[in-house]
């Protein structure tokens, strides 16, 4: 599994995903601006491995600390909120951010070395949870697909979203080596074609037949009896159960919904944001016009065409089957659901707590 962050030295090593499929290239980031440029420029990509990075990245800041220490409290703010306004709507950002402010807190104490110390122990155990925590969603998901399936995704859910094994590729992986993936088919998720970059690539090297097509394909081929089910990701949950992932993901529940095949959601509990009671709480990012006018430099239409691009879209919960987490899964009625999931994982850290 390749790699898409690590600590080399002092210093945060990112794998740049604009370079995919053609190039597979490593950046050094030594700075904090150049890892927040990195998560904004989608170099860095994907709900959890955006909150892992900018755990590191903070890390890294702290270590490389040269002031008094009364100005290290003010220090650490600024580059926190630094990193937290790249990306608004991936809730990861945010929860990954949250606890390493409770770490910097709770050592104080400590000489400013010993606080980058704590706080890099930090961001490298959530790098370990993310990819435990997916290895379990595949485990949870790949229950509820039968043999042969034919499975519909969008944008890119899979390692290079992650620390490492994926969400919803995750559940295809698993249920690949269970023999159950027949076929995947990949929507090539414009403007920035992360299901046609990344997804088609990962799929291609764990030898998982793909198949790609354009957003627009997606009801025909259900509409030919090809979708066994649709798996996604999701940068936030709300508490209803309405999901924010990747612009076209309502498309594809609506069609499911129509169709009457499976729409599950697939990603950590860190994605659930119980402060929001629905999906019209959570903030969609308008990114850049020039991604939909133009793909890699090559003009697509008219210059300075007025353009409306945002990077998500809000599903509501009653087009969503299951919600698939590292907790468990849980169906409607998704506030009831979520809440036994949240109740779930609060006794378990508390019984970790205690060893």
């Amino acid at each position: 599994m390749i790699e898409t962050l690590y600590f080399d030295g002092d210093d945060v090593v990112i794998l740049n995903q604009a370079e995919l499929p053609e190039r597979i290239s490593y950046e050094r980031c030594t700075t904090v601006e150049q890892v927040a440029d990195a998560i904004s420029s989608l170099k860095v990509r994907g709900a959890p491995l955006i909150g892992v990075t900018a755990a590191f990245g903070l890390a890294m800041a702290v270590g490389r600390f040269s002031g008094e220490k009364p100005e290290l409290p003010g220090y650490f703010e600024h580059h926190l909120q630094l990193l937290a306004g790249t990306r608004p709507t991936a809730v990861n950002l945010f929860w990954a951010l949250e606890r390493m402010r409770v770490v910097f807190q709770g050592c104080l104490t400590l000489t400013p070395r010993e606080i980058a110390r704590e706080l890099r122990s930090k961001a490298q155990a959530m790098f370990v949870e993310d990819v435990r925590a997916n290895n379990r969603m595949g485990d949870y998901g790949q229950e509820l697909l039968e043999a042969d399936s034919r499975v519909m995704t969008i944008c890119n859910a899979g390692a290079l979203a992650t620390c490492g094994y994926g969400t919803a590729l995750g559940v295809v992986r698993a249920a690949h080596k269970q023999g159950k993936i027949k076929k995947v088919w990949a929507c090539e998720t414009r403007p920035v074609l992360q299901g046609s970059r990344l997804t088609v690539w990962e799929l291609t090297q764990d030898r998982i037949p793909v198949t790609l097509i354009t957003d627009g394909m997606a009801g025909y081929v259900m509409q030919l009896g090809q979708v066994d089910a649709v798996l996604v990701g999701a940068d936030r949950i709300a508490a209803n159960g309405d999901v924010a992932n990747k612009i076209g993901t309502y498309t594809l529940a609506t069609l499911a919904h129509h169709h009457g095949i499976p729409f599950y959601v697939v990603a950590p509990f860190s994605s659930v944001d119980l402060e929001r009671p629905t999906g019209k709480q959570i903030p969609v990012e308008e990114r850049d016009h020039e991604e939909v006018r133009s793909v890699r430099g090559v003009p697509l239409t008219l210059p300075g065409v007025d353009v409306f691009n945002p990077a998500f879209d809000i599903t509501p919960a009653e087009l969503v089957t299951g919600i698939i987490t590292e907790r468990g899964v849980t169906g409607p009625p998704f506030p009831e659901g979520l809440y036994r999931l949240a109740q779930r994982g609060e006794r378990h850290e508390s019984y970790q707590g205690t060893q």
